[in-house]
């Protein structure tokens, strides 16, 4: 039998921590969503002045990221060259903003953010893996 890694609370929270903070540096008004491999919801924070809509759109990502094992900013470039069939996969965001959480070769979980231009989405979504000390794919 094969064990893998899985996010502990600590992690949850370092991550979170080190997102918002990179997001409140840039004053970017944003939601940062946490959640494990599965895609479940692990941690969800709108900062002041996000709009509402954001709230879904990061979980969406974040869940995108972790189930389909890569950055959403991969879908969102297949749609873009013209693969217009994938917008019909399960996937719920399949916009830049949400970056696997990846341990070895195992995804442990993602982190989705959602309210300035995507690729400072992502941004914050890499700092916050970053302070785990692990690089974001």
């Amino acid at each position: 039998m094969r064990t893998k890694p899985a996010l502990t609370d600590v992690d949850v929270k370092t991550i979170a921590a080190a997102a918002e903070a990179h997001a409140l540096a840039n004053k970017w008004n944003v939601t940062i969503a946490v959640v494990d491999d599965g895609g479940h919801l692990l941690h969800l924070h709108r900062l002041d002045g996000a709009g509402a809509s954001t709230a879904e759109m990061a979980t969406g990502k974040a869940r995108t990221a972790a189930l389909g094992r890569r950055e959403t900013k991969v879908y969102e470039d297949m749609i873009k060259q013209g693969r217009v069939a994938f917008l019909s996969a399960p996937m719920t965001a399949m916009l830049e903003g949400g970056v696997p959480i990846v341990v070895g070769a195992d995804i442990v979980g993602a982190v989705g953010v959602s309210g300035v231009k995507s690729d400072q989405d992502a941004a914050v979504a890499r700092a916050g893996i970053a302070a785990l000390g692990i690089e974001s794919v």
